[in-house]
């Protein structure tokens, strides 16, 4: 792990505001090479690489990642074209595609292009808003809704079905499923 500022701050804002000890650092979903996680910390960061992580959506609100400095330090770890940002909060109601739908894609098509390419998916305690990304990436990669539920809830215990959450997705493939609003990301 780096040992500029960002990572220093980062250690340490993770230790007063980091995931609950009783959710599961990373999860894969059986063959899908995504994994849902919490927050990264000091401690679990540097793991990403050694689990063979190749890419990574940031489900934190942008509040929330400026307080921790997680995507900055996941962008130094990973490279900062193979991690996005969906900036949610997590407040139990509809989530606009333009938050994350851009970010559903480019795991989609890290995924297709790429065999060996694993997501990692994650939020705050990897409960919630990763389930809801995660849930619209198996969507769209083909998946039934209640297959890609199952799926979920079979590898990842901690995960919590939001019905606001999955209706979003939903609306969103009634729609067609395009990315709304910019892929957060960046090149530098």
């Amino acid at each position: 792990m780096g040992s500029g500022w960002r990572h220093r701050y980062h250690d340490y804002s993770t230790r007063l505001y980091g995931p609950s000890v009783h959710t599961t650092w990373l999860s894969w979903i059986g063959d899908q090479r995504i994994a849902v996680g919490n927050l990264p910390t000091a401690l679990t960061l540097p793991r990403l690489l050694e689990h063979g992580v190749t890419h990574v959506v940031n489900c934190r609100s942008t509040v929330q990642t400026w307080l921790s400095q997680d995507l900055a330090v996941e962008r130094a770890l990973i490279g900062p074209a193979r991690v996005v940002h969906a900036p949610m909060w997590d407040f139990g109601q509809a989530q606009p595609p333009r938050l994350w739908s851009a970010a559903t894609h480019f795991a989609v098509q890290a995924l297709a292009e790429d065999p060996a390419a694993r997501v990692f998916i994650h939020c705050q305690q990897g409960r919630r808003r990763s389930i809801m990304l995660t849930y619209a990436v198996l969507r769209l990669r083909g998946h039934h809704g209640a297959e890609a539920i199952a799926l979920i809830a079979k590898h990842r215990a901690e995960a919590r079905i939001v019905e606001a959450y999955t209706s979003s997705v939903e609306r969103w493939l009634a729609a067609g499923a395009t990315p709304v609003g910019r892929l957060r990301l960046r090149l530098h």
